[in-house]
């Protein structure tokens, strides 16, 4: 079979410019790291991959509602831990005011600093959060927790607003947490606070009836407030600890499937090295071969 020099020209070239072609994807994989620069390079690992990133968003995205959603818990679990402090100090003025042994002038004495503790109550209640929303109106946000009337008689002067529903944030797949806790029950406590607070300025001591049942009613009420708080602390605290820990395991999943994708991607520096040097030698070769080749010519068998 005869082989014309223009065949030969055209195979020739054709061959180098494969090899070449080969070279510089080669070379670029080595600068990368990377050795999927194309799907085409392996389909099943760009799938893979695909899906990996496509994991990685959502666990990005679950990681920030997580941050968010433990910076609001720990947020309302420092003002419920206030609102505590502030019914057991309440308490204690309280169960002195329902000692008989108090003249008239003691419980007087006694409403000034209740009342402190009564608008610090009412206050706490209208705590709000970064973007301006009150924490503790469950879904309404904009709406004030508690509302005090001040054309009211003592006992009736406070009203809830906002309301008790939940405010749910996706953690997971299929995972919510609730990320608000109303305190809608503030309003009676508040009136029955309030009332005692009347009751202490009557300028009457506690063996009055009606001054010890609005005493007694009072701390009745502060009680409740007590058990209720602490027991939404309670519960925040059970929330943070459950949110940390799909914190720890989203962040660990992470990690693994960025070790995957490297794995899927990264190149294989030792084999790159040894292909490198294949590709090398083989274009060396190939060019040798037509260097020689293309010198000769019928009159070198003359």
């Amino acid at each position: 079979m005869r082989v014309s020099s223009s065949q030969y020209h055209i195979t020739v070239n054709a061959s180098l410019q494969k090899s070449n072609a080969e070279l510089e994807k080669l070379m670029g994989q080595m600068a990368s790291g990377n050795r999927l620069t194309r799907p085409s390079d392996d389909p099943i690992s760009h799938v893979r991959i695909s899906r990996l990133q496509r994991e990685e968003a959502n666990i990005a995205q679950y990681i920030s509602n997580i941050g968010a959603l433990s910076s609001r818990m720990t947020q309302s679990e420092t003002v419920l831990s206030s609102i505590n402090a502030d019914f057991l100090s309440a308490r204690d003025l309280l169960v002195w005011g329902l000692d008989g042994g108090n003249t008239a002038d003691d419980l007087q004495a006694m409403s000034t600093s209740l009342k402190a503790l009564r608008d610090g109550l009412q206050a706490s209640t209208l705590t709000k959060d970064q973007e301006g929303n009150f924490l503790f109106s469950g879904t309404a946000t904009k709406s004030a927790t508690v509302v005090k009337d001040e054309t009211q008689p003592a006992g009736q002067r406070y009203s809830a607003g906002g309301n008790d529903k939940q405010q749910m944030v996706v953690v997971g797949n299929g995972i919510e947490q609730p990320a608000n806790v109303s305190l809608q029950e503030m309003a009676d406590w508040l009136n029955a606070l309030d009332a005692g607070i009347a009751a202490l300025e009557a300028g009457k001591t506690s063996n009055d009836a009606d001054v010890r049942t609005a005493l007694t009613n009072a701390l009745t009420a502060v009680d409740a407030g007590i058990d209720t708080v602490s027991t939404k602390i309670s519960k925040l605290g059970g929330s943070q600890n459950i949110i940390a820990t799909l914190e720890t395991n989203w962040r660990n999943l992470s990690t693994a499937n960025q070790t995957a994708t490297l794995e899927y991607a990264q190149l294989d520096y030792a084999a790159a090295s040894t292909q490198l040097s294949s590709l090398m030698a083989a274009i060396q070769a190939t060019q040798g071969a037509y260097g020689k080749v293309s010198q000769l010519s019928l009159f070198n068998a003359l």
